[in-house]
């Protein structure tokens, strides 16, 4: 079976060497840059099997879906720019024969802070390979969410997340990312909110709650430094979201 490995990227050189590294069993990988200002471009154009379109971004959703329409094979593996892809994934992926029925497969991740494995995260599965004729994405807050018609399965091997960005371009996705959580946590009736998105609503309880369930539930304690940085990243993003939760409900735009 053919799979097109699909990116977006914007300002992705830290990370962007790593997980084309890690595919060049594929006859294209297509990469959907949002114009990037760093390296990005020059580490990708570098390997031979790299197809790059260039598109202004708009939304996530959107975005992939152009991807997509890019790809020549019916099979799409969707990568982030920081995800790298296991030999046993590859494995599978290099076997793949999906049976009848079979629209997404989806992968479980081990979440890294500068190469270091964390026992645990807050990281889900998600559907990295899919039929392009079954799934389509749909906007889903900051993100995106893949919409599947047809039965997933899962793969054994995992994916590395693996960021090596700057703290400081961390912190301006996430002061991003929660502006737009805010848009749809807003746009939400309350039957629709899931639990965890009604804890956050109210602004209060989720950073403090997130703190203790990474350190000490998860046992990232354990992790050492990684694990404790990784416990401030979470207790930051939700602190980040908590605040333009309050300045939404105070007026402030």
């Amino acid at each position: 079976m053919k799979i097109t490995p699909l990116i977006l990227t914007y300002n992705e050189a830290p990370n962007i060497a790593r997980t084309l590294a890690k595919l060049t069993w594929a006859s294209d990988v297509i990469i959907i840059d949002s114009g990037s200002s760093d390296e990005t471009i020059s580490i990708a154009q570098s390997c031979k099997n790299v197809v790059i379109y260039q598109r202004t971004f708009d939304n996530h959703a959107a975005q992939w879906n152009y991807g997509v329409r890019c790809c020549a094979t019916q099979w799409i593996l969707a990568l982030d720019a920081d995800y790298i892809v296991s030999d046993e994934l590859n494995a599978e992926l290099r076997e793949c024969q999906p049976e009848i029925g079979i629209s997404a497969y989806y992968v479980r991740f081990r979440y890294c802070i500068q190469g270091k494995p964390l026992r645990g995260s807050l990281y889900p599965p998600r559907a990295v390979l899919f039929d392009r004729d079954k799934c389509y994405y749909e906007l889903d807050g900051h993100t995106q969410a893949l919409r599947i018609s047809g039965c997933i399965k899962y793969f054994k091997g995992t994916i590395d997340h693996d960021d090596r960005k700057s703290l400081a371009d961390w912190l301006w996705a996430q002061d991003r990312y929660a502006m737009l959580e805010v848009k749809k946590l807003n746009e939400m009736t309350k039957p629709e909110l899931r639990m965890v998105d009604r804890v956050r609503a109210k602004a209060i309880l989720a950073p403090a709650m997130i703190f203790f369930y990474i350190l000490f539930y998860k046992g990232l304690i354990m992790d050492g430094w990684p694990g404790v940085y990784y416990c401030y990243q979470r207790v930051m993003a939700e602190t980040i979201l908590s605040m333009r939760i309050i300045e939404s409900k105070m007026g402030i735009k």
